[in-house]
């Protein structure tokens, strides 16, 4: 892990902190200063990469639709696309969120509450975990299958607009939502506020992996595993959306970038799945 921006502080290459589920094959490298931001787009620094777009590739009510009519199998084909490894991904978000028994969380784009409930079963019965989606489909499917956890809450909403008051919570996730949000900016800044000073935002997201060739290798093969797996469940065209977001979405750099700009600091990157996995976290100043 390395810290990105607001923190002097560094760790030993190769170790991880305590509580953090060690990687399949984590990565990092030192990650430049945050120097810019925008709505429309996140601008590199000059001789760092080119600019990168600052919201889906969709309108917010597609995307929403979309997730609805898939909802039935997004946990299963998602299962197989990651060979189970998305488990031990989210295990790795819920230990950077540092959250404990009877603390409160919201995880942003919650789906049908995977991480949401990975965060409940962490706080425990006195905690609280807020689970946000603007999917009714998603929310619907979540609701039933974690109707035993007295703690958590599904809540039909919009990540841009979360219905809770600022410093509300001691953390906030986000899982493989962030690129269909039609801000990025603003969807870090929207955790952050309901975030009390002191707790954890943290992002766990696709990116495309370095070096380049090996980047361009992955898109290749995602490109063309995405759509098969969703034509098995009768779903093609809306799985080739997955790879297709990936273009012009922020890497890792940038993203650290963006959350920087959105008032976090030590924000802090990991890769998993050989690169292709990005979690970000960082801290609420106070």
């Amino acid at each position: 892990m390395t810290v990105v921006a607001g923190s002097t502080s560094q760790q030993t290459p190769g170790t991880a902190p305590p509580d953090d589920p060690a990687p399949d094959d984590a990565d990092s490298t030192p990650e430049p200063q945050p120097r810019s931001a925008a709505t429309s787009a996140v601008e590199m620094p000059p001789g760092q990469g080119s600019t990168a777009r600052g919201g889906s590739l969709r309108a917010e009510g597609e995307i929403t639709a979309m997730f609805d009519e898939i909802a039935p199998v997004y946990d299963r084909l998602n299962t197989i696309m990651t060979l189970g490894l998305d488990r031990r991904w989210r295990a790795a978000a819920v230990a950077a969120s540092r959250v404990g028994p009877g603390d409160s969380a919201i995880d942003v784009a919650a789906g049908t509450g995977k991480l949401a409930g990975a965060l409940a079963d962490r706080v425990g019965p006195f905690g609280r975990v807020a689970a946000v989606d603007l999917s009714a489909g998603m929310v619907a499917r979540g609701r039933a299958a974690t109707s035993d956890l007295v703690q958590l809450e599904f809540v039909l909403g919009n990540a841009l607009a979360l219905p809770f008051d600022d410093d509300r919570f001691d953390a906030a996730t986000i899982a493989f939502g962030m690129r269909n949000l039609s801000d990025f900016g603003a969807g870090f800044r929207e955790m952050r506020r309901v975030v009390r000073p002191g707790g954890r935002v943290v992002c766990l997201e696709l990116t495309v992996p370095r070096p380049r060739w090996w980047g361009r290798i992955y898109q290749i093969g995602f490109g063309r595993l995405a759509p098969l797996a969703g034509s098995i469940a009768g779903r093609r065209e809306m799985y080739a959306y997955l790879p297709a977001s990936l273009v012009g979405f922020p890497d890792a750099e940038q993203l650290a970038r963006l959350m920087a700009a959105a008032g976090l600091v030590d924000v802090t990157v990991r890769r998993f799945g050989l690169g292709a996995v990005a979690l970000h976290a960082g801290r609420v100043p106070g």
